[in-house]
């Protein structure tokens, strides 16, 4: 049953598309009990991007500036950027009237949770990732309760005890549509396996690269293809698609706002391994292919991959492994393999954690009571 909670929660989620997804949806689950909210974004194009759709939410935008290095010489803009932040924080949050506030990760986080924290107010912190980075392990310091994505994750916080909430989904994303409507949607061919390919809301060249080259190699009287490149990497993979055989189905994309639509298209993906992709497709059972990114902090997408590929939900690909010469042939085979894509199928499902949402409300609620 919905609680009605009338209190007002500023949630810090920019930066990442795996950061203001899941706060779109914490806002959206608050909303629906009764609650207001405000969401603090980057002034980063993605956000703007993502922000689009949700009109009826309330954003503001505030420079964000990743921490360096304690003995860089850029660490005395570091600090006053959020000596800045911090006091416009304040300000904000005392307009507002807000009651909590929750931060989804990143340096986009720091100057509200320090803010809310100096206020008195109750703050919290979630990491999606199993691996925290450095920002919320420096948020955590400022945050009544941490929350994780991974049950894994709660070891890197020593001296706490983190709550598993899962991550969330947004409502749009949550709601399955039906399949042959979103094949339609994108012009593809019900008769086909869809392949779908992410790189990600900043993209991801490598993954790009491959993928365009395989474009002539796959085999297009049985797979279609649904990419979906980033924005930075669109104009060369358009190109690549242009050049690609006429007879193989496939749309290229910078981006899509409708995520709900792709992932119900999808007989396999190809993706990075951040936290809140991997809970989408959870969600929708999509056997997958993970290509973790290799420079990520800590290389926690490794991690994330493997918590995945363990129970056979997905296959682990590392980038260093792979080459042009092999790419299509690999994933022709396993495009083949009906059996193994059920198996997959089956133990992607099993990893779903339903209504993470709901959860984070319900700790935050039980905090204000």
């Amino acid at each position: 049953m919905e609680k009605q909670t009338g209190r007002r929660l500023v949630i810090a989620c920019g930066g990442t598309g795996g950061h203001l997804f899941p706060g779109i949806a914490v806002a959206e689950a608050w909303r629906q009990r009764g609650g207001e909210v405000i969401l603090i974004i980057s002034e980063k194009q993605i956000d703007s991007l993502a922000a689009e759709g949700f009109g009826h939410l309330r954003f503001e935008r505030q420079p964000s500036v990743a921490m360096p290095r304690l003995w860089s010489p850029r660490m005395l803009g570091f600090v006053a950027g959020l000596a800045r932040g911090i006091g416009a924080n304040r300000r904000l949050l005392k307009e507002f009237g807000a009651h909590a506030v929750l931060g989804m990760g990143g340096f986009t986080s720091t100057a509200p949770l320090i803010a809310g924290r100096w206020s008195g107010l109750a703050t919290f912190i979630h990491e999606s990732n199993a691996i925290p980075g450095r920002a919320n392990l420096l948020n955590a310091r400022f945050s009544t309760e941490v929350l994780v994505g991974f049950a894994a994750c709660g070891k890197h916080f020593p001296g706490r005890t983190p709550q598993f909430v899962g991550t969330p989904l947004r409502p749009s994303v949550e709601q399955r549509p039906d399949r042959g409507e979103s094949l339609a949607r994108f012009g593809l061919r019900p008769d086909r396996q869809t392949l779908l390919v992410m790189g990600g809301s900043q993209g991801a060249r490598r993954l790009n690269e491959l993928v365009c080259d395989a474009l002539g190699k796959l085999p297009a009287d049985r797979v279609q293809v649904l990419h979906i490149s980033g924005p930075q990497d669109y104009e060369m993979a358009r190109v690549a698609h242009e050049k690609a055989p006429e007879n193989l189905t496939r749309v290229i994309l910078p981006f899509c706002a409708d995520m709900q639509h792709a992932l119900a298209c999808a007989d396999l993906a190809i993706c990075r391994s951040g936290a809140s992709t991997l809970t989408e497709l959870a969600h929708y059972g999509v056997p997958s292919v993970l290509i973790p990114y290799p420079f990520a902090a800590h290389d926690h997408q490794t991690r994330n991959a493997e918590i995945f590929a363990e129970p056979g939900a997905a296959l682990l690909w590392r980038q260093e492994d792979l080459s042009e010469a092999s790419f299509a042939g690999r994933l022709t085979g396993l495009m083949a393999d009906e059996k193994a894509l059920a198996a997959m199928r089956g133990a992607m499902s099993r990893l779903a954690v339903p209504d993470a949402g709901g959860k984070i409300c319900d700790v935050i609620e039980a905090s204000l009571s």
